[in-house]
């Protein structure tokens, strides 16, 4: 398994969707000055196969919050993965965004959110692959994705984790 993290800043997002085509990998977007989410909303019909998205969990932006975008944007576009980046516990963070993509009661509790009774719908339309990036790796179950290669042109950066 290979993702690669597309960098891209708003002014470049024109460009994206013929990168995308163009990578051989998932291709795991992130915009490096606006909102991720938002930015990869607008690309629904410029894309010829799913996506992903690179989030950061913030003090300001929770991994519910997460959730709720995540699961929001997966009806907007065809979205496969989330790689949840967070400076501290981002495992912890990622299995909150996990059990939040569903249309079923959550209760879940862990080192970082106790969540009862809650609903996250609707669920998105397809399972979504959801990955944690502790800084260094990209990880999800007993797989560990590093980095392997990278390249940058024309304000748009791609790293593949391999």
């Amino acid at each position: 398994m290979e993702l690669t993290r597309l960098i891209a800043p708003l002014a470049r997002l024109g460009d994206v969707a013929s990168v995308v085509s163009a990578q051989a990998n998932m291709v795991i977007l992130e915009c490096s000055d606006a909102d991720t989410v938002m930015a990869a909303a607008t690309l629904g019909g410029e894309l010829d196969r799913p996506i992903g998205v690179w989030l950061e969990i913030t003090s300001g932006y929770s991994a519910a919050l997460c959730a709720r975008d995540v699961a929001t944007l997966s009806w907007l576009i065809d979205l496969e993965h989330v790689v949840v980046a967070a400076t501290e516990k981002s495992q912890s963070h990622a299995d909150v965004v996990a059990a939040l993509l569903t249309n079923d009661e959550v209760n879940f509790t862990n080192d970082v959110a106790v969540i009862a009774h809650a609903y996250n719908r609707p669920a998105p339309p397809k399972p979504i692959t959801v990955w944690s990036f502790d800084g260094t790796s990209v990880h999800r179950g007993g797989t560990e994705l590093i980095e392997s290669s990278g390249a940058h042109f024309a304000e748009i950066s791609l790293t593949t984790f391999a």
